[in-house]
């Protein structure tokens, strides 16, 4: 691609914007885990979609997130049409582009929305990180599928989160990369120890407790979560996720049905360690047909035992392996439940700890890294600041 400056400049660290439909203060997921990593070399600004307000102008919040992420939130006042969005953020990114003279430019997208203001960047690596099938979810602008595809045809390399979406976009683009949800195993891991304080609104929950965390939305078979509450009213599931996309007044309500809302990362492991089993009643359809549950090796490095509806890419490698057991209906997952709770957890803790080992975001993002780096120009690669750079890294 052309590059947006000469190689005789004097170089600084490699600026990497993220163009992104996701918060970054909203749940902890794929772009947190990766991009906290890639500060380390880069200097990453993350750029979300549009918030809205009652205000009379448009306006950004600029600020700086722990590991050193620039966060740009454009806030535009309701009403605002479809061009004078794209122009505003235009002029935000612009700016961002303009204030990296001197490095190069490496353009992230996790949306294809974004090329409505980003096109006209001549950046030295543009990547597409196709984590899920935005398509495929609730609401989706009907100008998605076409963007998508001319985002696969303007990037130089595209990552998938998971091999069902793999698959499918085998044939689509030359360069493409399977990189599944991966784990980070010893915050997790902290769920084992049992010395963390349970939290004061999971305490007064009874036992057992059958957990689930994660975004509550459409891809959440709540019809599911009624039913098997309602088969074991003596067991006690514990909900926790922020809402979207769906009415809350929609979600089951029952004595043994606790729903907790939104928990930061860090508490995680102390919600969990209070769990007997955890559960993932993710309901089959377009939403998660290509999904790749990172909360799959969470819950697993926090040495619980879990049951999952049949998602493609839990059942492989996860319930192949023995690991997760599969169960579609609620009367299936109740079965699966009880004999989970019976089943000794030594050997099988030995197998999942065996699996886990062969992955972390630490090698997820290294061989990221190698592919970003593989796309730099060995003229950009042989100054002495990114060179610099690559060592270290190849230390990792």
């Amino acid at each position: 691609m052309t590059a947006l400056v000469t190689p005789t400049r004097a170089h600084a660290r490699p600026k990497l914007i993220v163009l992104s439909h996701l918060r970054w203060d909203f749940v902890t997921q794929r772009p947190q885990h990766l991009l906290t990593r890639a500060a380390k070399s880069f200097d990453v600004v993350f750029i979300e979609e549009p918030l809205w307000d009652e205000g009379l102008a448009p306006r950004a919040e600029d600020g700086i997130r722990p590991g050193g992420i620039r966060l740009i939130q454009p806030v535009l006042p309701h009403g605002t049409g479809p061009q004078a969005a794209a122009a505003f953020q235009r002029k935000l990114l612009d700016a961002v582009v303009n204030d990296a003279s001197g490095s190069e430019i490496v353009l992230w997208y996790y949306t294809p929305m974004a090329l409505s203001f980003s096109r006209h960047v001549a950046a030295d690596v543009v990547i597409f990180d196709k984590m899920d099938e935005l398509s495929a979810f609730a609401n989706a602008p009907p100008l998605l599928v076409a963007l998508e595809a001319e985002l696969l045809a303007r990037a130089d390399v595209v990552f998938t989160g998971g091999a069902s979406m793999h698959e499918a976009a085998v044939g689509r683009h030359d360069n493409l990369h399977c990189f599944p949800s991966s784990i980070d195993a010893a915050h997790f891991a902290k769920a084992r120890t049992n010395v963390l304080a349970d939290p004061a609104d999971q305490a007064p929950v009874g036992r057992p407790r059958i957990g689930f965390f994660g975004v509550i939305d459409e891809r959440m078979d709540i019809e599911l979560v009624g039913a098997v509450a309602a088969l074991r009213p003596d067991w006690n599931l514990v909900m926790i996720g922020p809402t979207a996309k769906i009415d809350p007044a929609s979600l089951p309500r029952a004595a043994n049905i606790f729903w907790l809302g939104s928990k930061r990362y860090d508490e995680l492991p102390a919600y969990l360690q209070g769990w007997n089993i955890a559960w993932m009643p993710f309901a089959i359809n377009a939403a998660t047909r290509f999904i790749s549950p990172t909360k799959t090796p969470e819950f697993l490095a926090a040495g619980l035992p879990v049951v999952s509806t049949p998602i493609r890419d839990v059942i492989r490698p996860y319930g192949a392996a023995g690991v997760v057991e599969i169960a579609a209906t609620a009367a299936a997952t109740v079965a699966a439940i009880e004999a989970l709770m019976a089943r000794p957890r030594k050997d099988w803790l030995a197998q999942v700890d065996a699996i886990l080992a062969q992955g972390s975001w630490d090698r997820t993002w290294a061989a990221m890294r190698a592919e970003i780096w593989n796309l730099l120009t060995p003229d950009r690669l042989s100054t002495p600041a990114n060179a610099a750079i690559k060592r270290e890294e190849l230390r990792v």
